[in-house]
């Protein structure tokens, strides 16, 4: 597979089912994204950055500035190479003063899950990161959502409800939250016909 179609494969991947809400953001499981991109990429390969020393011994796997605390991955797949740089935050996307190895750890492995997406896979997931705001949705689209909510259960369509009251469910993540709710709705559909 050449590099365009590795991407496309990767980006028209649903990885709904394989993210983690922790407060108002979403994380793709690293695991899950290693997986998938070696499914569709078995020889790509990802280079944990070092700084600090010559070799292995004396180096470390983040980078200390006066800004924060920062660790770099790099995914390689057929030859391309895709950089991220992360910061060592805590689950509140806040910089974390003197992070401990574990949390260096988990940093490292976000940094990974948002490699891989440069490569395609969950890359929509991260659209609206970087805005400050997030827009809501149009009554339109919130009146759509609630609809296929009720075709689920009535807890889903309170869920959904309290979602768009409290901008949880935003412009940002609109899509993501939509493919899900039409997936859960057909899967009831499904068993009623069984």
């Amino acid at each position: 597979m050449d590099n365009q179609e590795i991407f496309q494969t990767l980006n028209e991947k649903n990885v709904n089912d394989f993210t983690q809400k922790k407060g108002a953001f979403t994380y793709l499981s690293w695991a899950w994204a290693v997986r998938e991109l070696l499914e569709v990429a078995p020889d790509a390969t990802w280079e944990v950055h070092k700084w600090g020393g010559d070799d292995d011994v004396n180096s470390r796997p983040y980078m200390e500035t006066e800004a924060g605390y920062f660790v770099q991955v790099t995914v390689t797949v057929n030859e391309v190479n895709r950089t991220q740089i992360h910061p060592v935050l805590n689950h509140k996307n806040q910089t974390i003063e003197k992070p401990n190895a574990f949390e260096i750890n988990t940093s490292i492995q976000r940094c990974l899950a948002k490699a891989i997406a440069l490569h395609g896979l969950g890359l929509y997931i991260y659209a609206g990161e970087d805005l400050p705001i997030d827009d809501p949705v149009s009554p339109e689209e919130q009146a759509e959502l609630v609809l296929i909510a009720a075709k689920v259960s009535p807890e889903m369509e309170a869920q959904v409800s309290a979602g768009l009251d409290s901008g949880n469910i935003n412009r940002s993540n609109y899509g993501g939250s939509l493919a899900k709710l039409e997936r859960l709705a057909k899967e009831k559909t499904n068993e009623k016909s069984k």
